[in-house]
């Protein structure tokens, strides 16, 4: 008996801490779904969660709070909402998190996307932000253009994959950026099937993400290996590349990103950002990852919805064909006289935006508000060509529609209405390098060729999406190619 009272005595003080802590007022979260135990709200996120968490966001609000797993999360899907969170709490979303496939491939978060939030991702992002813009990309797109013409007379029979052609000329325009003239020395082809194999390992789900704890299971299903392949790969291809820069094998016109990596190692003020050759592999993975899917996707969903929008696309190629006059491609001086092509891309990228913003923060700051603002919801997946081009553009006067566009392309990533590349310090440094990317790629495909889907009876293009590192279509776009010349078409 006196063992009993003792320890009752001993576990006393334990007792009242426990007691004093359930207690304690816990933070106040926004509103949001019933949750279930340990895995929270992971069962209503779906194939499409980009999907699924709008529907999610009209019940129960524009900042709504979702358990994945062990991961506290925050949507926010207004911009109002998000207004008043980047305004009180922008440093609260400048980290991100460290993803489990991310974390190898980067070379350790040593890239510009995931890097820790510091002085390191704000140099590499400056850079980033500086050499991108000097890559050029005209050859690359003469080359599809080529190709499909050689396809072309047989694509009545037989509708051209235009969502592969499409994504090997993003992937070669970022291997020039990166490696220079001579990228075919990377490996040409095995470097194309590895970045695929990247983008499916990358954007597939990870249970290490969702339960850290869970991390060591993707020794047994097969997903550590995969990592570890497509790292072993790609860290072959940049050594063979940075060793032939080195020997100056390889040089470039205008100074590819290797180049310029390697000039900033030897400078002794960045030898902390750009001293050791992974923080240069880091920073061309990101080039990659970021730089790839996602104007291919953008360009593919800019074709869906011209196609499904006849007199859109007519009015698009008679801009196009204007400006070009009876050259046989769109040059990259061209593109300030696209207006209304620049107004499709932007109404393309606010019906399929490429992905969405991620931070690792602490939110608990964004909780004290009952922010709602429905009308963040209004015809979010309706085309609406009057947003971005089929009224008269609404300009100061003396101001033509170029400038009008070109402001609002320096807003992109602060007016929160409109946010494709993201927000606030994370917003996306290649901004200017991809939109060049989307614009002369969709330019020459309108100006050389006129474009049908075979569709049959009553039936309508698919918009299905699939849901990944990138949002693209669930199914290729395969389109029939007719060339057209100055004046007419050919049949």
């Amino acid at each position: 008996m006196v063992a009993v009272i003792l320890c009752l005595l001993l576990s006393l003080p334990l007792l009242l801490f426990l007691i004093k802590q359930g207690r304690r007022k816990r933070p106040r979260l926004p509103p949001g779904p019933w949750r279930l135990p340990v895995v929270g709200n992971l069962h209503q996120v779906g194939a499409n969660p980009h999907l699924t968490l709008r529907a999610l966001a009209e019940r129960h609000g524009p900042l709504m709070f979702l358990q994945l797993g062990s991961i506290p999360t925050v949507v926010i899907s207004s911009a109002h909402v998000a207004q008043e969170a980047f305004r009180a709490h922008d440093l609260a979303f400048a980290g991100r998190p460290a993803l489990y496939s991310v974390e190898r491939i980067s070379y350790g978060l040593r890239d510009v996307s995931f890097a820790p939030y510091g002085e390191y991702w704000r140099q590499a992002r400056k850079v980033f932000m500086v050499e991108l813009l000097s890559a050029k990309r005209g050859a690359e797109v003469a080359s599809l253009v080529a190709s499909i013409r050689r396809l072309a007379p047989s694509s009545s029979s037989s509708p051209i994959d235009l969502s592969r052609m499409v994504v090997s000329v993003t992937n070669a325009v970022t291997c020039r950026a990166a490696f220079g003239d001579r990228y075919e020395a990377a490996g040409g082809g095995r470097l194309h099937r590895v970045l695929e194999e990247m983008q499916s390992v990358l954007g597939g789900f990870c249970a290490g993400d969702i339960f850290p704890w869970l991390r060591w299971i993707h020794a047994l299903d097969g997903l550590r290996a995969r990592v570890e392949r497509v790292f072993g790969e790609l860290d072959d291809i940049y050594s063979q590349v940075i060793e032939e820069h080195l020997r100056g094998d390889c040089t470039s016109e205008h100074g590819d990103l290797v180049q310029v990596l390697l000039r900033l190692r030897e400078d002794p003020t960045q030898r902390n950002t750009f001293g050791s050759m992974d923080q240069i592999k880091g920073l061309l993975t990101d080039i990659f990852t970021a730089g790839t899917e996602t104007s291919a996707a953008t360009i593919i969903w800019t074709m869906t919805e011209l196609l499904r929008n006849p007199r859109v696309m007519a009015r698009a190629q008679k801009e196009v064909r204007d400006a070009a006059g009876k050259k046989g491609a769109v040059e990259e001086t061209d593109l300030h006289d696209l207006p209304f092509l620049k107004w499709v891309i932007n109404e393309s990228l606010r019906l399929h935006p490429g992905s969405a913003s991620a931070a690792s923060r602490d939110h608990r700051g964004l909780h004290r508000r009952r922010l709602r603002d429905p009308r963040g919801y209004e015809s979010l997946r309706q085309c609406q060509g009057h947003r971005h081009g089929s009224r008269q553009l609404e300009q100061p006067a003396g101001v033509s529609a170029g400038e009008v566009l070109e402001r609002r392309r320096r807003q992109m990533g602060r007016v929160l209405e409109f946010v494709p590349f993201g927000v606030g310090r994370r917003s996306c440094p290649g901004i200017n390098f991809a939109l060049a990317v989307v614009e002369l790629v969709l330019a020459n495909l309108l100006h050389c060729f006129d474009w049908e889907a075979r569709l049959g009876k009553g039936e309508e293009l698919d918009v299905e999406e699939a849901f990944g590192m990138v949002v693209h279509r669930k199914r290729p776009l395969c389109l029939v190619a007719k060339p057209y010349e100055y004046g007419k078409a050919i049949f």
